[in-house]
Order: structure tokens, then C-alpha cells, then sequence
């Protein structure tokens, strides 16, 4: 059984929506550990609810390197396959994406390259874009850069306010981000320069 490590900093809908996928058979993994660098992030409780392995590894007034190395630390302990970002709010260190190459995903709130970073919905609103959507990625040491897995689109409506917006990516995102981990658990793929090619 592929083991999933999920990092994540805030409530965890992603992370809860992937292991709701598990629990109901419709993705072959298990998660083996859920990662916080938030103490008082939703999700690690959601994680404990659920009876999971679920640790906190604070990143407060930490150097990234140092804090990086002992997440890696603690997801090799647990012998992750892949790991999986949920909302995970930072950048990963070179090193750290250098010790799960291509073995690292994260979803974002938009049609990458397009709004990247914090706030994609508004920045889709106030660019007047008519489709949005989500993005599942490959992790590289730049912001929501590395090859593309899979992407999903959302219609922009006319009425739309970052918050309805925010909830229909949402949805999508719950969706696309299981079906892109069963993607490349498959191993049913390959890499070519930024284009993610299936076999």
C-alpha cells in the first residue's frame, strides 16, 4: 500500500477530502503521517479525530533549512511514497525538494502559470479571467511552478464574489487532488522537461 505524508498549516479540506476518498476505496493509499507547522492548525485535529499520525512541527522564528530538514526527518520516518501539500503555507527548501524528487504535489486555486501565490481567486476577479480553476502539481523550489499533473476548470460568473468563487474551486480541488495522486501512484507517466506525459 503506497503511504501519503500530508503537510499542512490551516484546516486541511484537502487533506480531509483525500483521506475521505481512502476511507470510501476510491484511492489505494494510506495516509501515514499529517504534518503540521502550525500548532493550532484545524487540521492536525481533524488527523487526531481520525486516529492518524499527526505531528507538529513548529516553524515559528525557525531558519527554513533547519526546520525543513526535520520534516523530511519525520515523513522518511514514516516511509512516506509521496508527499502531499494541503494548504501547506511555505516554500520548501532546495534540500528538501531534492529528498522526494518528483514525489511531491501541491494543489493551488488557479489555471497555473496564471495567479500564482496568495489570493489567486481575487487576482482571477480583478483580471476579469471568464474560466478559472485548479492546478495539481509537481513541487519544485520555486512558488507554484514545478511540471503540471492535472488542472481543472471553473467558469468565472458574472455575480461571483471571491468567496463564491473560492467554494466552487473548492470543490474541484477535492476532486482533482485524488485523482491526481492516483495518477502518479500509478506510475503511469513521465516527465519531459515541464510536461507531465502519460505512458
Amino acid at each position: 500500500m503506497h503511504r501519503l505524508g500530508i503537510l499542512l498549516s490551516g484546516r486541511g479540506s484537502n487533506f480531509e477530502a483525500i483521506a475521505d476518498h481512502i476511507q470510501a476505496g476510491k484511492l489505494a493509499a494510506e495516509i501515514a503521517i499529517v504534518i503540521s507547522n502550525k500548532p493550532d492548525a484545524p487540521g492536525i485535529e481533524a488527523a487526531r479525530r481520525r486516529g492518524l499520525n499527526a505531528v507538529i512541527i513548529p516553524s515559528k522564528l525557525r531558519e527554513r533549512e533547519a526546520h525543513d530538514n526535520e520534516v523530511v526527518a519525520a515523513l522518511k520516518k514514516a516511509k512516506v511514497d509521496l508527499v502531499c501539500l494541503a494548504g501547506y503555507m511555505r516554500l520548501l527548501s532546495a534540500k528538501f525538494v531534492q529528498a522526494f524528487p518528483h514525489r511531491i504535489l501541491n494543489i493551488h486555486p488557479s489555471l497555473l502559470p496564471a495567479f500564482p501565490g496568495l489570493d489567486a481567486q481575487k487576482q482571477a476577479l480583478e483580471y476579469g479571467v471568464k474560466v478559472t480553476g485548479c492546478t495539481v502539481h509537481f513541487v519544485d523550489e520555486h512558488l507554484d511552478h514545478g511540471p503540471i499533473i492535472l488542472q481543472t476548470t471553473v467558469p468565472v460568473l458574472d455575480g461571483d464574489s471571491v468567496e463564491s468563487l473560492s467554494a466552487r474551486i473548492l470543490k474541484e480541488e477535492h476532486l482533482a487532488y485524488s485523482e491526481a495522486i492516483r495518477r502518479v501512484l500509478s506510475g503511469e507517466y513521465v516527465v519531459d522537461g515541464r510536461r507531465v506525459i502519460k505512458k
